[in-house]
């Protein structure tokens, strides 16, 4: 098991922004790929955005792309999704999630591992 605990969200009017963290404690983060996914109620779980291992490479949802910015830090065993220009429509649960694996993936159901997830909402 890899704990992942997420942090960062919050209420936000429109346009506002904020960063979310993701951490592991007690393992290392940097033999997985992460992503960030979302969850609104009476939605199915949709992707947001992943990273490699390295940091090298970094995939996004269209909906939030050149929005939302992924992030590693391998050092200090955290994963962060920096928003901004936020929208209404962004409002859910997300999830931090890790997978042993080199690629980008964008289903979650090839995810091992899940946070608890933290509440974004977003007012207009």
């Amino acid at each position: 098991q890899v704990p992942l605990v997420e942090s960062g969200g919050g209420l936000v009017q429109a346009g506002g922004s904020l960063r979310l963290s993701c951490a592991a404690s007690g393992h290392t983060l940097s033999t997985y790929s992460m992503g960030w996914f979302r969850q609104a109620p009476g939605k199915e779980r949709e992707f947001v955005a992943a990273i490699t291992r390295s940091g090298g490479a970094t995939s996004y949802a269209e909906s939030v792309k050149g929005r939302f910015t992924i992030s590693r830090d391998n050092a200090k065993n955290t994963v962060h999704l920096q928003m901004i220009n936020l929208k209404p429509e962004d409002t859910a649960l997300y999830y931090c999630a890790a997978v042993r694996n080199v690629l980008i993936l964008r289903d979650p159901w090839r995810y091992d591992y899940w946070g608890q997830g933290t509440q974004v909402t977003v007012s207009s």
